[in-house]
């Protein structure tokens, strides 16, 4: 998995933006102003943060080596190397995961016209 289909995937998400908050060196993703993904511009080996629910977090930091804590905040994110020992698949999903997790703390209104377009996406 290259970093541009990290990008696509992240922008994919209903009314997601690509920001540059903490200078050019890293992509932030977010959705209705909060983070849910943030990509290294510059690497040797693709890699990506992601929030997650603590005690998944936990879990998939057992199961797969590539996944362990992040530095931002070791409890809600994780930061996965994209070295090819996880699947795509799981990375989509694990995208997929965070961006609901912001999405389920947005204002009531935001969140429900966000919900809506995420059921059209899945039919």
């Amino acid at each position: 998995m290259t970093r541009e289909t990290l990008v696509r995937t992240c922008l994919a998400q209903p009314e997601a933006i690509e920001d540059f908050p903490f200078g050019e060196h890293v992509s932030v993703f977010k959705v209705g102003g909060k983070m849910f993904a943030l990509l290294p511009l510059r690497s040797t080996t693709p890699s990506v943060m992601l929030k997650c629910d603590p005690g998944k977090a936990e879990l998939l930091r057992q199961q797969h080596p590539a996944v362990r804590a992040s530095n931002f905040h070791k409890k809600h994110w994780n930061h996965i190397s994209v070295d090819g020992s996880v699947s795509l698949e799981d990375i989509q999903e694990w995208i997929e995961d965070s961006y609901d997790l912001v999405v389920d703390k947005l204002p009531k209104t935001l969140k429900s016209r966000l919900q809506n377009k995420i059921r059209n996406l899945e039919k």
